[in-house]
């Protein structure tokens, strides 16, 4: 599964600061998200397709899907 956050941030010109203030998820927890360093969780994949006004499945590529 690969996690789209970063396209879905830079598409709405939203940087890290912005999303981090928006979502209450840290600066750093997002850049390790995006940087698939680690996977969100099912809260944070909301915060994040709330704060981006976008469905979460927008936030997530997978076969599955």
């Amino acid at each position: 599964m690969e996690i789209l956050t970063w396209q879905a941030r830079t598409e709405k010109n939203v940087t890290l600061k912005q999303l981090e203030r928006m979502t209450g998820i840290s600066k750093t927890t997002l850049n390790t998200i995006e940087n698939g360093q680690t996977s969100p969780t099912l809260r944070q994949l909301e915060a994040i397709a709330i704060a981006l006004d976008t469905k979460i499945s927008a936030l997530y590529d997978s076969e599955y899907k």
